[in-house]
């Protein structure tokens, strides 16, 4: 049996912001932009440069119960863990452009990580992993 984690769907206020922090702060690259008009939406798929694990679906609240999870999906823990084969070329990168870290750079047990924050308040680790980090892919 082969199974993996395919998309990981991210509750936004609108596509094109999201779009804009993404592709244009966060790099990453634009998979699918599909229009869905029998339900209102777009189909909007986005993933790190280089990656092989789950990408983010971009979808818009579509609710007012929805649009009130909008940032706040995991309730202000740490909701997704980009993973980097060099933190400090990216949290460099971020941090120039206009990224906000809300903990700074800090080696721990899984890696060298920092915190910051999506255009709507989501957290994410910046994390570089260790060799113990089971997480990260060796092969």
């Amino acid at each position: 049996m082969q199974q993996s984690l395919g998309l990981v769907s991210l509750v936004v206020r609108d596509y094109n912001e999201a779009l804009d922090f993404y592709v244009g702060k966060l790099g990453f690259k634009l998979v699918e932009d599909t229009p869905v008009p029998s339900q209102d939406k777009r189909w909007v798929v986005v993933r790190p440069h280089g990656n092989t694990g789950a990408c983010l679906l971009l979808a818009r609240a579509s609710s007012d119960s929805q649009l009130a999870a909008v940032g706040q999906q995991t309730g202000g823990r740490v909701f997704l863990f980009l993973y980097t084969d060099d933190f400090w070329r990216d949290y460099e990168r971020y941090k120039a452009a206009g990224v906000e870290f809300t903990r700074t750079p800090e080696a721990q047990p899984q890696g060298l990580v920092a915190v910051f924050k999506d255009l709507y308040g989501n957290q994410w680790d910046l994390m570089q992993p260790s060799s113990g980090n089971n997480s990260w892919p060796t092969t």
